[in-house]
């Protein structure tokens, strides 16, 4: 089921309904970030020509930089705002789901600029499942980016990241995975142990690591965020927004585009072709140009993603979330 949706002026928003989870996914000339949290069953009522929501987003503490993509798709370089140039503009937000999506939040923003196309409830408080991981993922990538760990590091398995239930890749703690394999299998198999083995070797425990997070989060201007794990289990005050998503995201996409060469693998392998990975995003199969993000689903947060795809000189990013959440 398809519905294309009149966004912009010159800017196609279309809406395609897979299994019962609303992925939005935007064609235009430039990079978008979209981040939704939607109630389950959610379908869109009504289609709109929408020419006034031009917002603005806090961005994270990246310098105003030229950032090479590095996307087999596209060449381009994205003169990237700083944070500062962002939360300029974003004194306001205006919020009035005129796409009359039946969603608790949602945000879409234009990555480079950090400019709010569209908004509705970007600051509720709700259970982000393992999209969680996405900000674990950008702490493993500034270890690699700043030498504290590499890609061919053995990481061992504690008894406790052996024990963590979810998503995983039943990990031994007689056994070690490369940082390389590890990555993939967070990336592609929402591996709660692999995620849980990188924290503990990065900060020495799970609970320095999420201290880390919390940190991060802060930095970036995650107001509506706090972590209490790294790998997105059901937590009480394990929270965060569509809004603080959409950040983390762009975060992670802009700084560190080479994640991409793991979220968008569609199937592989470890342990010697042993263990087979599916990845969870089904976009990546079926969307012409996905290249991720995350997906996330639990019995209280339900079905969560945080996609991204890239055609030609385009990037987009999408954040949904399906079902009902905690907003205490």
């Amino acid at each position: 089921m398809k519905k294309i949706f009149k966004f912009y002026t010159g800017l196609i928003l279309s809406i395609i309904i897979v299994s019962i989870s609303i992925i939005p996914c935007f064609a235009t000339d430039d990079s978008y970030i979209w981040s939704q949290t939607v109630e389950t069953n959610a379908k869109v009522t009504k289609e709109e020509n929408t020419s006034n929501n031009s917002l603005s987003i806090s961005n994270n503490t990246a310098e105003s930089t030229n950032v090479s993509t590095n996307s087999s798709n596209t060449n381009s370089s994205l003169n990237v705002q700083t944070n500062s140039q962002v939360n300029s503009q974003n004194s306001t937000i205006n919020e009035d789901n005129h796409l009359n999506l039946e969603s608790e939040s949602a945000i879409l923003i234009e990555q480079s600029t950090g400019q709010i196309l569209y908004a509705h409830n970007v600051h509720s408080q709700l259970r982000p499942a393992s999209v969680t991981k996405v900000m674990s993922i950008l702490l493993i990538m500034e270890a690699i980016s700043s030498g504290k760990i590499s890609y061919t590091d053995e990481i061992p398995c504690s008894e406790n990241a052996a024990s963590m239930g979810g998503s995983q890749i039943w990990l031994d703690p007689k056994e070690t995975l490369s940082v390389d394999e590890m990555l993939k299998a967070i990336c592609v198999n929402s591996a709660n142990d692999c995620v849980v083995a990188m924290a503990e070797y990065i900060a020495g425990s799970e609970d320095s690591f999420v201290q880390m997070m919390n940190e991060k989060a802060k930095e970036l201007g995650m107001n509506d965020t706090c972590f209490k794990n790294c790998h997105g289990l059901d937590e009480d005050g394990h929270l965060t927004s569509s809004y603080d998503i959409s950040i983390m995201s762009r975060e992670l996409l802009t700084k560190y585009p080479d994640i991409t060469k793991y979220t968008s693998i569609w199937m592989d392998t470890l342990r010697d072709g042993e263990l087979g990975l599916t990845n969870t995003n089904k976009l990546i199969r079926t969307y012409k140009g996905a290249t991720g993000l995350k997906t996330g689903s639990t019995s209280l947060a339900l079905y969560n993603l945080s996609a991204s795809a890239t055609r030609d000189r385009i990037i987009f990013n999408c954040s949904n979330y399906e079902g009902s959440f905690d907003k205490s």
